[in-house]
C-alpha cells in the first residue's frame, strides 16, 4: 500500500485531474441504476427487496471505477495518507493529490448528471421522482447526523481500500467491493462523491432541493469521509501493522 500511495502521489498533474473526472463520470451509474430500480419497483424506499437492489445498484459504479482503476477520492483518503505516515510523502504532496482527484470526481460528476437528468426520463427508462427520492434520502438530516454518517461512510471506504491488497484476483475484488459498497448503499451513508450525483440529481429536478442543501452536503460528507479513511482505517491500520511489526 505504500509503495502504491506513493506511485498515486507522485502521478502526473493533468493524469490524476482526468482521471478523476473518469471516475467522477463512471460512478454516477450506481446513483443512475438506482432511480431505474425505484422507478420500476412497487414497493419503494423501505421495502426489503426494494432497498437490497438499490444497494446493489449503487455498488454498481464502484466497481466501474475501481475495476477500471480510475482515482476517487475516497479511496485515496486510505492509500494516500499511508507514504504520509512513513514518510516517504509529505502533507503537500498529499494535498495535491487529494485536491486534483476531489476536482476531477466531482466535476466529472456533474457532467454525468447533466447528461443523465437531460436524456434518462426522455428515454421513458426512468421517473425524474426517483431522483429527487434518492437526494432526499440524504440532506433531509441533521448537519451533525451528515458528519458521523459520513465518517463511517470513509471508514467502510478505506477499509475497502485496505482488503483489496489482500484481493488475488478480479472475482474476490467484485465481491469485496460489492459487499462494502452495498453496504453503504444500504445505510444510506453519505458518500461525498457518488453522493455529489445523488444530491445534485435532486437539485436539478427539485426546486425544494437548494444550492444551499448540496452545499452543506458536500462539504460535511467529504470532511467525515476523510476523517472516517484517514484516521479510523490508515492511522490505526497503519500503527498496528507497521509499528506493532505486523
Amino acid at each position: 500500500m505504500i509503495d502504491s500511495g506513493v506511485h498515486e502521489i507522485n502521478r502526473e498533474r493533468s493524469g490524476l485531474l482526468l482521471s478523476g473526472f473518469s471516475a467522477g463520470l463512471d460512478i454516477g451509474f450506481g446513483p443512475l441504476l438506482m432511480a431505474v430500480v425505484l422507478t420500476l419497483s412497487t414497493g419503494g424506499f423501505g421495502d426489503l427487496t426494494t432497498e437490497l437492489l438499490v444497494a446493489s445498484a449503487y455498488a454498481v459504479g464502484f466497481i466501474f471505477v475501481i475495476i477500471g482503476r480510475s482515482e476517487l477520492f475516497t479511496e485515496h483518503t486510505t492509500l494516500a495518507v499511508i507514504p504520509v505516515l512513513d514518510g516517504k510523502a509529505t502533507v503537500t504532496q498529499l494535498a495535491r493529490l487529494w485536491g486534483l482527484v476531489y476536482v476531477g470526481n466531482v466535476l466529472g460528476g456533474a457532467a454525468f448528471t447533466i447528461l443523465a437528468v437531460v436524456l434518462m426520463p426522455g428515454l421513458g427508462v426512468v421517473d425524474p421522482a426517483s431522483f429527487v427520492d434518492i437526494a432526499s434520502k440524504l440532506i433531509t438530516h441533521d448537519p451533525h447526523w451528515l458528519l458521523v454518517a459520513g465518517i463511517f461512510a470513509g471508514w467502510l471506504m478505506g477499509l475497502l481500500a485496505w482488503l483489496l491488497t489482500a484481493a488475488q484476483d478480479t472475482t474476490s475484488r467484485l465481491l469485496l467491493i460489492w459487499i462494502v459498497t452495498a453496504t453503504i448503499g444500504l445505510l444510506h451513508l453519505p458518500h461525498s462523491i457518488a453522493g455529489n450525483v445523488e444530491v445534485l440529481f435532486g437539485l436539478v429536478i427539485a426546486d425544494a432541493i437548494t444550492v444551499g442543501d448540496y452545499v452543506v452536503f458536500l462539504v460535511l460528507a467529504t470532511i467525515g469521509n476523510a476523517l472516517g479513511g484517514g484516521i479510523f482505517v490508515a492511522s490505526i491500520k497503519y500503527g498496528h501493522v507497521v509499528r506493532g511489526g505486523g
